[in-house]
């Protein structure tokens, strides 16, 4: 499959209540780190569609981010698409390998993430 083109926007499904702050609605960097193996070995789910089928894509979903994937890329890591619409973002390294870089990286996804205001997605369901 061709590389997504850096102007390209994928979504994010939020699958906790608390990876967005109540107050600031602003995405917490929780939201962008790994679970311990086996689980998210190919990276984290991404959807490559839109927000709606994003949030579809989840029984219990708390809302939907975006990311642009060029900003992605400028912190040294990848979006790859698998079954599309689902992607993963790739390159991140779990808690357990490298702690420091694990929290960074998923410090600076939640800076470019973007909450996807519902009535966006919600009407088109």
């Amino acid at each position: 499959m061709e590389p997504l083109p850096c102007s390209t926007i994928v979504y994010r499904a939020m699958a906790r209540k608390n990876w967005i702050d109540k107050v600031t609605r602003k995405v917490l960097p929780v939201a962008f780190m790994r679970r311990p193996a086996p689980k998210d070995d190919k990276g984290l789910s991404v959807d490559v569609e839109s927000a709606c089928s994003c949030h579809g894509s989840l029984r219990d979903c708390f809302g939907v981010a975006s990311l642009h994937v060029g900003r992605v890329r400028a912190l040294a890591l990848d979006i790859v698409v698998d079954a599309p619409p689902h992607a993963n973002i790739t390159g991140l390294p779990r808690e357990a390998e490298n702690a420091a870089e694990a929290e960074h990286l998923a410090r600076e996804l939640a800076k470019q993430s973007r909450v996807v205001p519902a009535e966006q997605y919600m009407e088109l369901r």
